[in-house]
């Protein structure tokens, strides 16, 4: 099978998988364009983010210039009418004939899946075979959706990547990012296990940089585990950090700075984040333990 025909059949499997969860969450899909469109999907991640009308994360003049340059908006919206229930966009990065890149996406719950299927298979029918972005990592809800729904992988931890940010969201913290990888032509598996293979019961304990001994988290309970053979790390993150940081800000950023710890370490030590469990446990691999 040649490289293009191999494209060709992810690209026609992306499309098809995007009909069919589309369905079954009760929306429809399209790629916008037009300005009215644009600024409802610009009304719409203000809705999300919690911003002011007049300060949207992405402007409508933003998203109109990202389509002119080739990007795409692809939003869903409602069957039964035409209210906007998700949008994503993503621009192409550099090598422009590989790489994509998704600028920001938010959906109502069970519309996440059908909007990037079809986001995927438009960037494959446009020659991308790749496609990154960035999420909260204590953000358990989107690391689940991110490694285990889509089966990307996350390849590097960036603290503070934004700077301080004013949204509803995400203001009094600070913006440590996981930044993910999409192989859009064959998305990793997940290994037919929506939860980790081993939980981080009674074993080894990632030693705290600064002391010996189990890393706890701020609630006082075991933050981060890892496997007898080395190849597995187990880290853990709150259930809800955007209600912990509305209600204790400052133990919203102790979580924070505790889960960072863990990640810059196991990057460094050549982990990767491959999934996510129900009960908020990130499992890390080593590159040489990596599921396929």
């Amino acid at each position: 099978m040649t490289a293009e025909t191999d494209l060709s059949a992810a690209h026609a499997g992306a499309a098809r998988l995007a009909e069919e969860t589309a369905r079954t969450a009760g929306v429809h899909l399209r790629t916008v364009h037009d300005v009215s469109g644009l600024a409802a999907v610009a009304d719409y991640f203000c809705d999300v983010w919690r911003t002011p009308r007049s300060s949207p994360p992405l402007p409508a003049e933003v998203l109109h210039s990202l389509v002119h340059a080739g990007g795409a908006v692809h939003a869903a919206y409602s069957v039964e009418g035409e209210r906007l229930a998700g949008a994503c966009a993503a621009v192409f990065g550099p090598p422009a004939d590989a790489d994509a890149y998704s600028l920001l996406a938010a959906a109502d719950r069970g519309v996440g899946h059908p909007l990037k299927q079809a986001q995927r298979a438009w960037l494959l029918e446009h020659g991308a075979r790749t496609l990154r972005w960035t999420f909260d990592p204590l953000v358990g809800r989107n690391a689940r959706f991110n490694l285990v729904k889509l089966g990307a992988t996350g390849t590097e931890y960036l603290v503070d990547f934004y700077g301080p940010m004013a949204d509803g969201v995400n203001d009094g913290d600070e913006s440590d990012r996981l930044a993910v990888l999409w192989d859009l032509r064959a998305p990793r598996r997940s290994g037919g296990s929506a939860d980790r293979a081993v939980p981080p019961g009674p074993g080894p304990a990632v030693a705290a940089p600064r002391a010996a001994g189990i890393p706890l988290a701020p609630d006082g309970a075991p933050l981060a585990r890892r496997s007898a053979d080395g190849g597995r790390l187990w880290c853990r993150v709150p259930d809800d950090v955007v209600a912990l940081r509305a209600a204790d800000p400052a133990l919203a950023l102790r979580w924070r700075h505790a889960v960072r710890e863990v990640f810059a370490h196991a990057f460094a030590e050549g982990f990767r984040a491959t999934g996510m469990s129900r009960d908020g446990w990130y499992t890390l691999t080593r590159e040489e333990h990596s599921p396929v």
